[in-house]
């Protein structure tokens, strides 16, 4: 029997309660039995957990990158694992060695789940679509209102507000200069 500890509660023996202890030897149970059929272990996963697949927010900025300098770690250099010389994945702590091999992981089933998602993708109706339609219409016409606006500035004006630059630009050359 397991003696009290300073607060009056029982301590178990074991580092591990017996739950977490099972759950430790099932899993390296499979594990084993995977490699003993030459295949690879992958813990299962709770795919109700998981949301729908989403598209991007943005693009993918794997440009910005290039031409620039950054200091690696010592012994970085060595594997996928961790941060090092390359295309970093802050969700997975994985390292790319080029936008490729990125842009494959972003879309892989392991990327999707530890992003929380499941790597199915909720179809649209449609209700979805009419909504997408009406959005993009009225960015097309703010954008176009936009280039209208450019267009139609009077020509008097672009002078006076390129002449109040220059003026700006001058009195801060003065400015330096004394």
């Amino acid at each position: 029997m397991s003696n009290p500890n300073a607060y009056g509660t029982p301590v178990s023996d074991t580092a591990f309660p017996a739950d977490a202890e099972t759950k430790r030897k099932a899993e390296g149970k499979a594990r084993y039995e995977a490699k003993l059929l030459g295949k690879k272990y992958h813990a299962p996963v709770d795919y109700s957990m998981l949301e729908d697949t989403t598209a991007r927010n943005q693009r993918l900025d794997v440009a910005s990158m290039v031409g620039k300098t950054v200091i690696v770690p010592a012994g970085s250099g060595m594997g996928k694992r961790g941060r090092g010389a390359g295309f970093y994945c802050k969700d997975c702590d994985l390292t790319y060695k080029d936008n490729l091999q990125l842009v494959e992981h972003l879309n892989s089933k392991q990327h999707l789940i530890a992003t929380g998602q499941s790597g199915e993708v909720k179809r649209a109706n449609v209700e979805d679509v009419r909504l997408r339609l009406r959005m993009l219409s009225h960015r097309k016409r703010q954008r176009d209102e936009e280039e209208r606006k450019a267009w139609q500035l009077d020509l008097g004006v672009r002078l006076k507000e390129r002449e109040e630059i220059d003026a700006k630009e001058r009195e801060g050359k003065e400015a330096q200069a004394q």
